[in-house]
């Protein structure tokens, strides 16, 4: 495991979200980062702290970012949801310890109770005016969230539930946090 700093910004390159994560590995969806409860998040304004060990998904080239919360009955009883992807652009690295992705607002979640959503159309709908997302900007990101949703509603890797929870066990067998 090595120490990698996830940062998301706002179009067109202002602060959002930003963490400190253990890179895990890699395999054909993405590479595997986690975070321990407790860890630290911020963003201009807002400092919350993580509710539940979780790992993220950084796609090769897809334009997400997926966060999955574990299922145990009491590590995890603070998740706040079981999956979360943030539409963003593509991911960069900046070597092999940053990376950098632009949130699109949009955002397909699955819910502890195992509901699927769309978060946040209404603020995509007003950046994209308001921010100038540029025309091959809001396709991509609206082809993205329609498949990313179809996705997650057929259970389709790395969305199905065991992709996730295998990297999750092996960060928290790596941490010393597995039960």
């Amino acid at each position: 495991m090595r120490p990698v700093r996830i940062e998301t910004r706002k179009w067109p390159d202002s602060p959002h979200w930003e963490f400190d994560a253990m890179r895990l590995g890699a395999d054909r969806h993405g590479v595997w980062c986690g975070l321990v409860r407790g860890t630290v998040m911020s963003r201009p304004g807002v400092t919350q702290t993580a509710a539940a060990d979780h790992v993220t998904c950084v796609p090769h080239e897809d334009w997400w970012l997926a966060t999955f919360y574990g299922s145990h009955p009491v590590r995890d009883a603070a998740r706040p949801f079981d999956t979360y992807v943030d539409i963003a652009t593509p991911c960069d690295w900046q070597g092999e310890h940053l990376v950098r992705a632009v949130d699109l607002d949009l955002d397909v979640i699955r819910g502890t109770t195992g509901r699927v959503w769309i978060d946040d159309e209404d603020e995509f709908a007003e950046h994209r005016s308001a921010l100038g997302y540029p025309h091959d900007v809001v396709e991509h990101a609206m082809e993205s969230c329609t498949s990313v949703l179809a996705a997650v509603q057929a259970g389709e890797p790395p969305f199905d539930g065991a992709t996730a929870a295998g990297w999750l066990a092996l960060f928290r067998e790596k941490t010393a946090g597995g039960d």
